[in-house]
């Protein structure tokens, strides 16, 4: 935005060995199939962000482009000697190891901060990079790089870190943790990605407004002022979800994940979804089957309940029905000799049951003999 000229550095070299970064355990060593799989897909992650194709855009380097070109000789004798062990074993992350850990750490991480040091010293002589961005959590190993430029050429180069974002669990957030939300849609969904950002504490919607949009402050402080004045409508929330899923996932997508959304809580029906929306929202909701043929002659709605778990029984299923308590396609059946056809089909392959106002079922209608419930 400001004209400089952005540099993605992606770790197809330093991924081999691991970071002591203060986690609790060793990063696992990956393979060069695993690796080179996962460096294939963030060309078009980042391409989200950044414009690789323009005559000065960004660009996306590798850095086992010269850390496995370089010789353990060459790199122990122009990088090496310019570190102090001392120093090294000072560093908290590396510290902490030493004395939290029976295993200590391995050698292999002990030296990811010299490798890290000579990424940037590489980009600084290949590219005239003089800014290296990180998390708190890379400031010793950019402080490194910076130390490792001077002495070397004289040059000048500087660091900026960011606080770690934490989870109310006080772990941070990041890719190798668990339960986070990840920009590629085939493992987080544009519906469960806005849904993500609408569930996030009060406590934390201003920090990540002004973390992950490009919203003014004053904005953001009118937002979260309007939403702690009504917090049941999330106002503060909804905003996040919005813009972050705007950026992740295009416009399109975003509003796709929203009026999907609202279906659950009673701002429409499962019928005003499409093919792709319904088969998102509940792609984790537990499914059975029925087959073609028993549509054909008519099956009757608690033989089709009965492929669920959402009764306990065909007398708790027929007082449901009874009781107004069962939905099809978000429409109420009271009539317990209700049968359901292929008209009552969604897109010809799907039902939705709804036991009470929250528990979904979905029934799929598939060719030969039924499969029970799961």
């Amino acid at each position: 935005r400001h004209g400089h000229r952005p540099i993605a550095l992606v770790g197809g070299g330093t991924g081999l060995i691991g970071d002591p970064s203060g986690k609790e355990s060793e990063r696992p060593m990956m393979s060069t199939e695993r690796l080179a799989e996962n460096l294939a897909g963030l060309r078009g992650q980042l391409g989200n962000f950044l414009d690789f194709d323009a005559q000065d855009g960004a660009m996306l380097l590798n850095n086992a482009d010269w850390l496995t070109a370089t010789s353990l000789i060459d790199f122990l004798r122009d990088v090496g000697k310019h570190f102090s062990v001392n120093a090294m074993v000072a560093r908290e992350s590396v510290r902490r190891r030493l004395e939290e850990r029976e295993q200590g750490i391995s050698f292999t991480e002990f030296s990811y901060g010299m490798l890290q040091a000579f990424d940037f010293k590489t980009l600084h002589d290949r590219h005239g990079c003089t800014l290296q961005l990180g998390g708190t959590d890379q400031w010793g190993n950019i402080l490194d790089g910076i130390d490792l430029i001077r002495r070397d050429s004289g040059g000048q180069a500087h660091g900026m870190v960011f606080p770690l974002l934490q989870r109310s669990d006080g772990k941070k957030f990041g890719k190798s943790e668990k339960g986070n939300v990840w920009i590629d849609e085939a493992l987080t969904s544009p519906y469960d990605f806005f849904q993500y950002w609408l569930n996030v504490a009060d406590d934390d919607v201003s920090t990540l407004l002004q973390r992950f949009t490009f919203m003014e402050i004053p904005e953001i402080a009118e937002i979260v002022q309007s939403s702690a004045a009504e917090p049941a409508a999330r106002i503060a929330q909804r905003a996040l979800a919005q813009a972050v899923t705007k950026l992740v996932h295009g416009e399109r997508k975003a509003a796709s994940a929203e009026s999907a959304g609202q279906v659950l809580f009673g701002k429409g029906t499962v019928r005003d979804l499409d093919e792709i929306q319904l088969d998102t929202v509940f792609s984790s909701t537990p499914r059975s089957t029925i087959t073609r043929s028993q549509l054909a002659e008519g099956i009757s709605l608690v033989d089709v309940l009965m492929t669920t778990d959402l009764f306990d029984g065909r007398g708790k299923a027929t007082r449901g029905i009874k009781n107004n308590g069962v939905a099809v396609n978000d429409v109420k059946v009271a009539d317990t000799a209700a049968v359901i056809t292929a008209d009552d089909l969604l897109f010809n392959t799907h039902l939705v049951l709804r036991r009470g106002k929250k528990t979904y079922r979905v029934v799929e209608v598939v060719e030969g003999e039924p499969a029970a419930g799961r």
